[in-house]
C-alpha cells in the first residue's frame, strides 16, 4: 500500500491509501468547460463517467460488497469474529473508524458521479445535438446525483453538498450540509429525472421515467421517518409508489412468477424484469466486474471469504417456504461431501442471492447489482398507505401480499382488511415483510435507521452473532466522515 495525494474528483479533494491498481488517476468524466461538453458525445461521456464513480470494481460505488458491508449494523447479516474481516465488524460492532476503507469506498464513488453528474448538469444548456436524447442524458444525470446524494446522507448523515463540476480553491474550504436540505435537492432532482426520462430504459443499466418515481417514493418515506420526521411524506410515498404500481407494464417492471427467478444470477443474461434500477457488472472489463457475487458469500469450505453471512435468529425466524430456500445456502463442501452449517467452521449459513449460476468459485461475476427492485415498490406503496391518511386500502393489501404470497409455503394466507389489523400492525407487518424479501441486499438498514429501531433490533441478536462492544447511539446511525477529507477541510469536523 501507498500514499497519493491526487485530485479524486473535480468537486472534492481526497487523500487515499490505494493499491498499485488504484494509483493511475481515472479521468473518465473529469471533462469540463464549454469546449468539450458543447456536443453531445462529449455530455455523453461525461455521463459515462459518473456510472464509472457508482461502479468501479473494489474502488468505488456498488459493485463490490462495501455498501454491504456498511449495512451490517443491521439484524439479517454479520462476518467473521476473527480472520482479516477488521473493517466488516466495524459496523456490526457500532466502531466505525474514519479510515474505513468499505464506506470510504462508498463515499468516494458518490460524490465521484456527483461530480460527473454535475458536469452535465451545469453544462448541457450549450450543448448541441439531437435535443430529445440530451434531455434523456440530462434526466439520468440528475437521476445519478440524486442516488448518490440519498445513499450519502443516509450513511452520513450532515455531509458536504456541492454542485460544482470543476475544481476551485473554494471546495477545501466547503463546509456539512444538515440532511433537510440535502433531501431538498434529492427530491427536486428526481423530479427533473421523472420529466425528462423515457419510459424504456436506454440499456438494463440505466433509469427510466419509473426508476425515478420508485426512488421518490422510497425518498420520500425516508424522509417520514428518521431524522426529519416529515409524517406528511407518507401520503407522498404513496401516491408515487402507485404511479410506479399503475404504469408497470409501461416501464417494464414486473413481480416474478418465483423468488427462485429472481437470483438465478445466470452470467449470459442482462439482469430481469423485476430490477428498477441496477448498476452492471461485466468481468470482460478492467474494474468492472461485479465482486458482489462468488467468494465474498461464500464459506471457507468452498475456498471463500466469509466476508458475510445470516445471523442467527434472522434465519431461524425465517418464514418457511420457497424464498428461505432461495435465500440461503445450508450445506457446503466441494464435489459430493457436504456439511451441514452447524458443523461448519463459521456455524453459520449463508447467502445464496450472491453465488453465481453454477457455484462458480470466483471473485466476480457479469451480474448487476440490483439498487432497487420492483418488490420494494409494493412494499412502499404498502407501508406508506398504512402510515398515511386514511389507512391501508385494499391496494396496500394486494400490495404486500404479492410479495408475502410468492415467498411463503404453499397454502399460506392472503391478509385481508378483514382480519382486523390496525394500520400500526399491518405497517409493521409490512416492514417485517421488507426485512424477509430483501435479507442481504442492503435495505433492512435503513428501515431500521428510519424507524428508531437500531437499538432493538440489535437487543435481540444470538449472544454467537457479534455484538455492539458500546451502548448504540443515534450517534452511530451516522458514520463518521472519512479522514481523508476531514484532515484536509477542518470545516468537515
Amino acid at each position: 500500500m501507498k500514499k497519493l495525494t491526487i485530485l479524486m474528483l473535480a468537486a472534492l479533494l481526497f487523500v487515499g491509501a490505494g493499491c498499485k491498481d488504484y494509483l493511475e488517476e481515472d479521468t473518465t468524466g473529469l471533462l469540463y468547460g464549454a469546449n468539450v461538453l458543447a456536443t453531445q458525445d462529449g455530455l455523453e461521456s461525461a455521463l459515462t463517467g459518473a456510472y464509472k464513480g457508482l461502479a468501479w470494481q473494489w474502488n468505488m460505488g456498488f459493485i463490490h460488497p462495501s455498501a454491504n458491508a456498511a449495512t451490517l449494523g443491521s439484524d439479517d447479516v454479520t462476518t467473521h469474529p476473527a480472520s482479516n474481516k477488521a473493517d466488516w465488524r466495524e459496523f456490526d460492532q457500532f466502531n466505525v473508524s474514519t479510515t474505513n476503507q468499505r464506506s470510504n469506498a462508498v463515499y468516494n464513488g458518490c460524490y465521484k458521479a456527483i461530480q460527473g453528474a454535475n458536469n452535465v448538469i451545469n453544462n448541457f444548456q450549450n450543448t448541441t445535438g439531437d435535443k430529445a436524447t440530451i434531455d434523456i442524458i440530462v434526466g439520468e444525470a440528475y437521476f445519478i446525483r440524486a442516488f448518490s446524494y440519498y445513499w450519502l446522507t443516509r450513511f452520513w448523515g450532515n455531509i458536504p453538498l456541492v454542485l460544482a463540476g470543476e475544481y476551485s480553491p473554494d471546495l477545501l474550504t466547503v463546509g456539512k450540509t444538515e440532511p433537510a436540505k440535502i433531501y431538498e435537492l434529492i427530491v427536486a432532482d428526481l423530479k427533473i429525472a421523472e420529466v425528462n426520462l423515457p419510459d424504456s430504459k436506454r440499456d438494463p443499466g440505466r433509469p427510466n421515467k419509473g426508476s425515478a418515481k420508485a426512488f421518490l417514493a422510497d425518498v420520500y418515506l425516508t424522509m417520514a421517518g428518521w431524522p426529519l420526521k416529515q409524517t406528511d411524506k407518507y401520503d407522498l410515498a404513496a401516491a408515487k409508489a402507485k404511479e410506479v404500481i399503475d404504469n408497470k407494464a409501461a416501464y417494464g417492471f414486473q413481480l416474478l412468477p418465483t423468488f427462485a427467478a429472481v437470483f438465478a444470477n445466470d452470467e449470459s443474461t442482462t439482469g430481469t424484469a423485476e430490477a428498477v434500477f441496477q448498476l452492471n457488472g461485466f468481468t470482460g472489463g478492467d474494474g468492472t466486474g461485479n465482486s458482489t457475487y462468488g467468494l465474498t458469500t461464500m464459506p471457507g469450505e468452498e475456498g471463500g471469504w466469509d466476508d458475510m453471512y445470516a445471523e442467527l435468529y434472522f434465519f431461524r425466524d425465517f418464514p418457511a417456504g420457497p424464498r428461505k430456500d432461495a435465500t440461503f445456502r445450508t450445506e457446503f463442501g466441494v464435489g459430493a461431501t457436504k456439511i451441514p452449517w452447524q458443523n461448519s467452521l463459521t456455524k453459520h449459513p449463508y447467502y445464496k442471492k450472491w453465488y453465481i449460476k453454477g457455484d462458480l468459485v470466483t471473485y466476480q461475476a457479469s451480474l448487476p447489482s440490483v439498487m432497487m427492485r420492483y418488490a420494494h415498490v409494493l412494499t412502499i406503496y404498502a407501508e406508506a398507505k398504512a402510515r398515511g391518511t386514511g389507512g391501508p386500502d385494499q391496494a396496500a393489501y394486494d400490495a404486500l401480499n404479492a410479495v408475502r404470497l410468492r415467498g411463503w409455503a404453499t397454502g399460506t394466507k392472503a391478509l385481508s382488511p378483514a382480519d382486523g389489523m390496525t394500520a400500526a400492525r399491518f405497517a409493521d407487518e409490512v416492514v417485517q415483510e421488507r426485512a424477509w424479501e430483501f435479507a442481504c441486499e442492503r435495505t433492512r438498514w435503513f428501515d431500521l435507521i428510519r424507524l428508531e429501531k437500531v437499538e432493538e433490533a440489535n437487543a435481540k441478536k444470538s449472544p454467537d452473532d457479534l455484538q455492539p462492544i458500546k451502548p448504540i447511539t443515534k450517534a452511530n446511525y451516522w458514520f463518521p466522515l472519512p479522514y481523508s477529507d476531514t484532515s484536509l477541510n477542518p470545516n468537515l469536523n
